[in-house]
């Protein structure tokens, strides 16, 4: 996929003000400071479409991006600084699980994991919710720069084990990236690709 325009639209914390348009849409979020706003700058390839921030919990609001004037980019707060409990909406800001149970041009989420720390249990978590709820998606795995191959293989197969360990039957489509160096970049574009075309063709958008 060609990036040929790439449009802010509308920040806000109501999912009913969210966007009207019946095209597609694609969820970006993960925990605080794991790189989402670069990476999306990376995918669309402008410098500062996300606001990038050495300080976490930089995106606090629901943000749509027009892509090509056929799909939304979605870039959602990250979870990391939210408060623990173990009932899910006290982990996550109400509208985020908002966002995931209500929105129906959602049709993919990408969680965005560092791939330089071990398992999180508040990633696995996450994961978890969507699955619980039945929300389509996928791992991506972000700095992959930073460390080394064997290091790569080792952190994604533990997160393999921890969630064939939570009674998921196969890891989840993954995605390894960097956006300083692009890693990734066509694979995950050429995902979004496919997924259009196939709705696009099917009549559900």
């Amino acid at each position: 996929m060609k990036i040929t325009s790439a449009e802010f639209i509308i920040s806000n914390s109501d999912v009913s003000k969210c966007p009207k348009d019946p095209l597609p849409e694609y969820a970006f979020i993960g925990r605080s400071n794991v790189g989402k706003s670069s990476l999306i700058n990376m995918l669309t390839n402008h410098k500062n479409l996300a606001k990038t921030s050495g300080k976490p919990g930089k995106t606090q609001l629901i943000n749509h991006f027009k892509i090509n004037l056929n799909w939304f980019l979605v870039d959602l707060p990250g979870y990391g600084y939210a408060r623990v409990s173990k009932k899910t909406k006290e982990v996550f800001q109400e509208f985020i699980t908002d966002y995931f149970e209500k929105r129906e041009q959602l049709v993919c989420a990408f969680v965005l994991i560092d791939i330089r720390l071990e398992a999180q249990k508040i990633d696995l978590e996450f994961i978890t919710y969507l699955g619980e709820i039945e929300v389509p998606f996928c791992i991506i795995f972000t700095k992959a720069d930073k460390i080394s191959k064997t290091k790569i293989d080792s952190h994604i197969a533990a997160y393999r084990k921890a969630l064939l360990a939570n009674n998921w039957e196969e890891m989840p489509q993954h995605f390894v990236t960097s956006a300083l160096e692009s890693t990734g970049r066509d694979k995950v574009l050429g995902f979004i690709d496919e997924v259009n075309e196939q709705m696009f063709k099917s009549g559900n958008l």
